[in-house]
Parts: structure tokens; C-alpha cells; sequence
């Protein structure tokens, strides 16, 4: 079986159809070079019809792949009733999935902070909820076993706004504003992180031995603080008798000279990861990060270019169910 994760990047939605087209041409080749039996996507924009959204772009990329006979579970609107206008997730897979569920404040409450930069002053907090939700899907890959998917894209370390602080939408008027921004997304992104973890925790409550793998786009590299949430090495808690609950990272098996997904100002950094339980630990052979032609996602930015492709590179895994 083979496992891949992908941020197509602000794929479809609002995109105008020649440039749409352009982008398939692109990143159709790489959908088919990964050859994935369950795809956790990024990213993923849907379109207007009529009064609800469908992933029609989404659609259109995958026509004439094997991914278009795929099972398909996605993020949808607080409300349930249809998918976001952008930055959707979206599991892809080649076995039936019997259940799927979004995360979004469903362990970890919002927290309550009063924004201290805020003009006009505020006088009471506000709740700090997170940006998009955890996708988490059970898929059966043979009768009898469960594979459960968590597909995740944590909060950028883009500074959140704050109210009357800023210029223009890339302009701070202060650097106090900017902190607490960032500070926000920080916050965001250890959260949503935290709320994966406590999925994690449920389902090996209800089995030690479960086959967990964690995809996605983690804004996050190293040893920040949500690789740490999630990872819950016994190092961290202490406790030897929690180590079967670690989860971990496939790029580990790699040489460093691979282990990176995005090029920022020069640096190559490992931002999109695929974690894995104990059980699935046991049953993986390789894994690669297509990132031969990756782009420095801040040069292009200052540059004015609007690259068809992504400046995030695919990671893929295989494993023998």
C-alpha cells in the first residue's frame, strides 16, 4: 500500500479556467508518479453551484487517473452542509471507507484571549478558533482491518490579524501587533495539533495496537511544538509505559539531503510529514519526498511570478498490508 500527502496549493475555487487548465497540466503528472492507494490532499478549493459547492476542479484534475474511481471524504462548512470556498482537505482512497469525521474544536475548546494590541481597545477575550478543520477518515484496506487516515494542515506561521493593526493586508503598523499576530497563529497551530493528539489518544484507547498514520501539511519543522504535540515521544512525557503511543516520522529513514518538502529564503525545510503509529512502523518498507522541482516559494512571491505548480513537494510512503 502506498500513502501519499500533497498541498496542491490553493488548488481550484476561485481560479479562471485557462489558468486552472495550465495548473492540471502540471500537477497531474505528479498525482500519477505517486501512484497512491490513499491520497491526503491540501488545499483543495471548491466551486459554485447553484447554492451549494462541489469539488469540480478537484474532479477534473484526477479525470482519466486512477484516482477518479477513488472513495472521496472531505472537509465541509461549520454547518455541515457543504464544502469550503477554499483550503479544504480531501482524503482520496483506492478501499472502502467505512466512516469519516471532521475535528474542529470537537476535543479542545477555543481559547479565550483578550488581544492586547487591539485598537480599539478590547474589554473582553475573544476565541481563538482555529482556521480550518482535522479531516479523519477508517479505511478497510482488506476485510477485518482498519487503517484510520488523519489528513491535517496546521495554521501558518503567518501572523494573525489583529484589529486595527494593520495598514494594508500585508502591512503592520507595529511590531508589537505583528508579535501578537504571530503569537495567535502560534497558538493555532499548537491547538490544532493538541486536538489531532487527542484523536490519536481515543483510538489507541480503543486498540494499543491500531494502524494510525498522520498526513499532512504541519507548517512546522524540527522540533517545534507541534511535531512534539503530535509525535508523543516518551522523552517528552516520561513515561516508558506510553512509548507504544509514539508516533513517527517516515522522513527519519531518509538521508537529510532529502528530508525537505518547501524552499523558503534559501532554506530547505521538511513541512509536510507522514507519522505513523507503532503498528503501521512495523509494516513500512520506503518512502520518498518528490522534490526535484521545487521552487524558493519567497523568491517567486517578491518575484510577482504565479507558478502553476507547488511549492510544497509530495512525500510518499509504501507499507506491506
Amino acid at each position: 500500500m502506498r500513502i501519499a500527502t500533497f498541498n496542491l496549493e490553493s488548488f481550484g475555487g476561485r481560479r479562471r479556467e485557462e489558468a486552472l487548465s495550465a495548473r492540471i497540466a502540471a500537477l497531474r503528472p505528479k498525482l500519477e508518479r505517486l501512484d497512491a492507494d490513499v491520497l491526503c490532499l491540501q488545499e483543495i478549493g471548491a466551486e459554485r453551484v447553484g447554492k451549494t459547492r462541489d469539488f469540480l476542479a478537484l474532479e477534473q484534475l484526477v479525470q482519466g487517473t486512477r484516482y477518479a474511481r477513488y472513495a472521496r471524504v472531505a472537509t465541509t462548512n461549520d454547518a455541515g452542509t457543504k464544502p469550503r470556498d477554499v483550503h479544504n482537505l480531501v482524503i482520496l482512497s483506492r478501499y472502502p471507507v467505512r466512516a469519516s469525521r471532521q475535528l474542529l474544536h470537537t476535543y479542545v475548546p477555543a481559547p479565550a484571549v483578550r488581544r492586547v494590541t487591539a485598537e480599539p481597545p478590547e474589554e473582553e477575550p475573544v476565541c481563538v478558533r482555529w482556521d480550518r478543520p482535522v479531516l479523519h477518515a477508517t479505511v478497510e484496506p482488506r476485510a477485518g482491518r482498519r487503517l484510520e487516515v488523519i489528513n491535517l494542515h496546521l495554521r501558518a506561521p503567518l501572523a494573525s490579524a489583529i484589529p486595527g493593526q494593520k495598514e494594508s493586508p500585508l502591512v503592520w503598523r507595529t511590531i508589537c501587533g505583528w508579535a501578537e499576530g504571530a503569537y495567535l497563529s502560534a497558538v493555532k497551530r499548537a491547538g490544532q495539533a493538541f486536538e489531532a493528539r487527542c484523536a490519536i489518544e481515543e483510538l489507541f484507547d480503543a486498540d494499543p495496537g491500531a494502524l494510525i498514520v498522520v498526513c499532512g501539511d504541519f507548517n512546522a519543522d524540527g522540533r517545534e511544538a507541534a511535531l512534539v504535540i503530535l509525535r508523543g515521544a516518551a522523552e517528552e512525557t516520561g513515561n516508558p509505559a506510553l512509548a507504544l503511543r509514539t508516533l513517527v516520522p517516515i522522513e527519519r529513514s531518509l538521508p537529510l539531503e532529502r528530508r525537505y518538502t518547501v524552499v523558503h529564503a534559501g532554506a530547505k525545510l521538511m513541512l509536510d510529514h507522514v507519522m505513523v503509529s507503532r503498528g503501521m512502523l512495523a509494516r513500512f518498507r520506503e518512502a520518498a519526498v518528490h522534490n526535484e522541482l521545487l521552487s524558493d516559494e519567497l523568491f517567486t512571491y517578491y518575484a510577482g511570478r504565479n507558478d502553476l505548480d507547488s511549492y510544497h513537494a509530495p512525500v510518499v510512503a509504501t507499507f506491506d498490508l
